[in-house]
């Protein structure tokens, strides 16, 4: 058993709570101005965002990373710059981006392709829109699902897990849902962070608790991620 600690999305807001509890109780004792240190507060997003491309430093799942990221740095910098960027300005980025996403998904895709079988690892990406994905692999790996005010359907039924494995499903929902349904003789364990939003495991416990084993990870901004059999 691994007793090094871990990193984790609790400890990451834990110690955000800190910093928080700390700001009002000098703000109180009349030592500093909390107004003046709270309003950097995208830079919380920034460092969620920087915890989960450290998650997906294996190659998959780093978008909501990169998503957050992008998004803190810029509310950030127009608070310490006073920069004013009109969103109707820079939304062409947004194409290139996804551009840029969907080149590295087939360049990156094609050789993991060649060592992994497509319906034993995919990704889907909803974007105001809807993905509905199934796999019947044999030896399922995982997943990488990104829903940003969209949802993904993803059917495992027909899919197994190798025996004494893990697989592991990256998730990210920006105002959006995810729904992954999985075989019943699966053990799932959620390691979802939500943040104004949620994640419901509806599945029923499987006698089998150390053969097949699903780890779903991520976090649900605002958006939902439902589980069941």
């Amino acid at each position: 058993m691994d007793a090094r600690p871990r990193f984790t999305p609790q400890v990451l807001f834990g110690l955000i709570v800190i910093v928080i509890g700390v700001l009002f109780t000098l703000d109180n004792l009349n030592i500093i101005d909390a107004e003046q240190y709270l309003r950097y507060w995208p830079a919380a997003l920034v460092a969620v965002g920087l915890m989960k491309l450290w998650q997906a430093r294996e190659g998959h799942g780093w978008f909501g990373g990169l998503f957050l990221v992008g998004l803190g740095s810029w509310m950030v910098l127009e608070r310490i710059a006073y920069i004013r960027i009109n969103a109707r300005d820079i939304w062409p980025l947004f194409f290139v981006f996804l551009g840029g996403y969907m080149v590295w998904k087939g360049v990156g895709g094609a050789r993991r392709t060649r060592q992994i079988d497509g319906n034993a690892y995919f990704s889907g990406l909803a974007i105001m829109s809807g993905v509905s994905r199934g796999s019947n692999a044999p030896d399922f790996r995982g997943a990488d699902l990104t829903a940003i005010m969209g949802g993904c359907e993803i059917d495992l039924r027909q899919a197994s897990i190798a025996p004494g494995q893990e697989a592991i499903v990256d998730v990210f929902a920006f105002w959006g849902g995810i729904e992954i349904r999985v075989p019943e003789d699966w053990t799932i364990v959620t390691r979802v962070t939500p943040l104004m939003g949620g994640i419901e495991d509806q599945t029923r416990p499987s006698p089998n608790a150390a053969s097949k084993r699903l780890q779903i990870r991520g976090f649900a901004i605002m958006g939902g991620v439902h589980v069941k059999n």
